[in-house]
């Protein structure tokens, strides 16, 4: 019997332990998906996480930063794991040595708790066992991502999303047709897609030769895709820009992998990405060049797409971009999507619509 207690003890330790590591995991997570929150409005600078009080204190590069996130947030709710979140100023001016020391002591007591529960009975476990209780609701990974999106969105259209967005949808997964089947490949997709958001895979789809499936890294980004590109023109056709019925494309041999592709454009610096998104324009804006590139290597580069208007090269923090207008906004849709990421004397050149309208 002595036995047969001990190998009780023995689990229930066990699976405490387990419960233990599933805490300090859960708060990992929660500290992550907080940063994803506020990052898109601009630097994280500090963070402190109250655990005790079930507060943090986060602290921004600048004040125009924090405005602009507590504006988002006062019409958008913003919740982590199932749960809201409430935002307001902190009556701290910033965050000093004392507060995060404070915030390490919370911690380490919280930890010590969760660590040797059993022997603290005083502190309940329904507690520190609510956060991984399978029955409780959840926030979806690609939701919060969702979340983090829209406030980078709206953060870098000065505070609202774009007309016609709505920031809703949940559908990752396009269906693009009416695509020139001789002249398309999934880089090309790729390259126009991309500008709108990450993306995971694309499949041209083999028994239908103008169709081709395009996931993109969560619903928001795909909303853009399909608001912007619905009706634009490529290679001679009038592309047809819908969500598809399908949830993701199952990877196989006839899908092209992009989710590690350094192409994409949106692994960082979000919201200044997202300021390049719009409709195909005529004028394309082209950076990473070279630092002696001139405008006669750049009308050499794209003349074959179309009627280049003007080009001007000029340097912006050091670094030279160009700006080339196109006759007809198919043809600069046409020189992006073939010259993206192409080689350039040692460089490789980013393209984007740009919404200037002249040079």
């Amino acid at each position: 019997m002595v036995c047969d207690d001990f190998k009780i003890v023995k689990y229930s330790q066990s699976r405490r332990r387990k419960d233990d590591f599933k805490l300090v995991r859960h708060f990992l997570k929660e500290k992550n998906d907080l940063l994803q929150l506020f990052q898109p409005f601009g630097v994280i600078t500090k963070l402190v996480m109250l655990r005790a009080k079930n507060q943090a204190l986060l602290q921004m590069q600048d004040i125009p930063s924090a405005v602009n996130a507590l504006q988002f947030y006062a019409n958008v709710q913003p919740s982590i794991r199932g749960r809201n979140v409430y935002v307001q100023f902190s009556s701290h001016q910033e965050l000093t040595t004392m507060d995060q020391n404070q915030a390490r002591e919370d911690e380490a007591f919280r930890l010590l708790s969760s660590i040797n529960l059993v022997k603290v009975l005083l502190l309940p476990e329904v507690h520190f066992r609510d956060f991984t209780n399978p029955n409780l609701p959840t926030e979806q990974k690609g939701r919060t991502s969702q979340m983090a999106n829209a406030a980078a969105i709206a953060a870098a259209f000065g505070g609202g999303l774009p007309p016609g967005i709505t920031g809703t949808n949940e559908r990752c997964t396009i269906l693009v047709a009416n695509l020139n089947p001789d002249r398309i490949d999934e880089d090309k997709l790729f390259n126009l897609f991309s500008i709108y958001g990450n993306i995971v895979r694309i499949k041209l789809l083999r028994n239908k030769p103008d169709h081709a499936l395009i996931q993109m890294g969560d619903g928001f980004q795909a909303e853009l895709a399909v608001h912007f590109l619905k009706g634009a023109m490529l290679f001679g056709k009038r592309l047809e820009v819908n969500y598809s019925k399908h949830p993701n494309i199952t990877q196989g041999a006839d899908t092209h992998e992009y989710a590690n592709s350094n192409l994409n454009r949106f692994n960082r610096n979000a919201a200044k990405n997202y300021r390049y998104c719009c409709s195909p324009t005529k004028m394309i804006h082209l950076s990473t060049l070279p630092q002696d590139i001139t405008e006669e290597e750049i009308v050499i580069l794209l003349e074959e797409h179309g009627t280049i208007v003007n080009c001007k090269v000029f340097e912006m923090n050091g670094k030279k971009q160009a700006l080339v207008q196109f006759e007809t906004e198919e043809q600069a849709t046409e020189a992006l999507v073939c010259k993206h990421a192409s080689p350039l004397s040692g460089a490789v050149v980013r393209i984007s619509f740009s919404q200037l309208q002249n040079i």
